[in-house]
């Protein structure tokens, strides 16, 4: 059974920073394109960052120089550093993992991803 289960989401103030975690389970994780989503209230839920590699990262405008992504594949996890925190990066905070060929040329869409997690909050009060 493939899981993905996150965990580090709260609450902070502006200018604070967290630290969101995914493990993967019941997949060969090396092998996965692994991603960031959020969705805010009464918004789409959008991408993030995804990471295929250590050298391969990508991430939406609004969140480069803020947000690092990596993973570490011996621990089947992914992990979003979260610094400079606006309130508008409050939202439900997903990770996602996908294989596929288009997994890696589509990174950016969430139908390039296979599994997700359940979503953990992350609010950022002004």
């Amino acid at each position: 059974q493939v899981q993905l289960v996150e965990s580090g989401g709260g609450l902070v103030q502006a200018g604070g920073s967290l630290s969101l975690s995914c493990v993967l389970s019941g997949r060969a994780f090396s092998s996965h394109v692994m991603g960031w989503f959020r969705q805010a209230p009464g918004k789409e839920r959008e991408f993030v960052a995804a990471v295929k590699s250590a050298e391969r990262t990508y991430y939406k405008n609004s969140v480069k120089g803020r947000f690092t992504i990596s993973r570490d594949n011996a621990k089947n996890t992914v992990y979003l550093q979260m610094n400079v925190l606006r309130p508008e990066d409050t939202a439900v905070y997903y990770c996602a993992a996908g294989r596929r060929p288009d997994s890696y040329s589509y990174y950016y869409q969430e139908a390039a991803y296979d599994y997700w997690g359940q979503g953990t909050q992350v609010t950022v009060s002004s």
